[in-house]
């Protein structure tokens, strides 16, 4: 067994006899990616290794070919016994004081804080909050409290030593850009500040609120927006804040962005269809999906080279 990261999709690494593997976070993984697991047998090349993917929001595509391609789906949509639901509310960058006196009333009653930023060091051309000054600024108002600070440029070393002053307390709040998004576990932490929340997608905002409500506090994340929100914006932050479910919220996102290509490499947008739309033909596609199935097993020579003259690679797209 094998447990890694990016690092086994790398060219030069092969499997004596790969016979299952597991995917965990799958939205951070592109199809290609995915795609080459499939094919890193040293022995036989032919067989294919059983797969499993998971994701607390799957995406787009993974939603659409759920329902039309071979992929078989489970659902976890119960809470762990002892936690309580995370309490979503949204704000105006302009009510920033009133959150600073909450932040200042939790670590009181001994509990921590994450604020997330979208971006490290200060941009140019994105008026963005950063991490490097929303931490300066946050040491220079909580003078009582240990402020922290990760982001992404930082040596793994510097990073373990943030988190595990966390973990153990000595730090009262975190500031943090989404390198947090997934395998962080601090149950003492229960408020959680999201800055320019209008930026980030549906997937990611969930998998960063799902870091806290990890115990059996009640917690609660605050998304903060800028001046101008779009319309799309205005859609994505309205269904953040009605529902936790992340199976309803990926149903949501295949919505707002599309399923991608079903024999492609797109995870988002809308597929090549010309005269079908996906919401509105959901019961014709059911039917066109087992006509298929039919075709398919008549084994008619004339559907296998269909299928390699205009999709060459099909077999190995669609299974990822």
């Amino acid at each position: 067994m094998v447990v890694g990261t990016h690092a086994l999709f790398q060219e030069n690494v092969v499997f004596n006899n790969l016979a299952f593997y597991i995917i965990d976070e799958q939205h951070r993984f592109g199809v290609q990616q995915r795609a080459l697991l499939r094919k890193k047998n040293l022995k036989d090349n032919s067989f294919a290794a059983h797969q499993l993917m998971m994701s607390a929001t799957p995406i787009p595509r993974t939603l659409s070919m759920s329902y039309f391609a071979d992929m078989d789906v489970s659902i976890i949509n119960e809470l762990l016994p002892g936690r309580q639901k995370i309490s979503t509310k949204i704000f105006s960058e302009s009510k920033r004081n009133e959150i600073l006196e909450t932040i200042n009333h939790q670590c009181s009653l001994g509990n921590q804080v994450y604020w997330v930023c979208p971006l490290i060091d200060e941009s140019e051309k994105l008026d963005l909050e950063n991490a490097i000054q929303t931490h300066r600024n946050l040491v220079n108002y909580f003078s009582n409290w240990q402020v922290g600070l990760i982001h992404g440029k930082m040596k793994s070393t510097e990073k373990e030593e943030v988190m595990q002053a966390f973990i153990k307390g000595d730090t009262n709040i975190l500031v943090a850009t989404s390198v947090i998004e997934v395998g962080v576990d601090v149950p003492n932490a229960n408020l959680m500040i999201i800055e320019n929340s209008e930026r980030l997608g549906l997937s990611q905002l969930h998998q960063l609120r799902g870091r806290i409500g990890r115990g059996d506090k009640k917690s609660s994340c605050v998304l903060l927006y800028g001046k101008k929100l779009s319309d799309l914006a205005k859609q994505r932050l309205k269904i953040i804040y009605e529902t936790d479910d992340g199976f309803e919220i990926a149903e949501q996102d295949l919505k707002l962005r599309g399923p991608g290509e079903f024999i492609g490499l797109r995870q988002s947008g809308l597929p090549s269809l010309k005269i079908s739309d996906l919401s509105r033909d959901m019961l014709v596609l059911e039917e066109v999906k087992k006509e298929a199935d039919q075709l398919l097993l008549s084994n008619d020579p004339l559907i296998e080279k269909y299928l390699n003259r205009w999709l060459p690679n099909h077999q190995d797209i669609v299974k990822a």
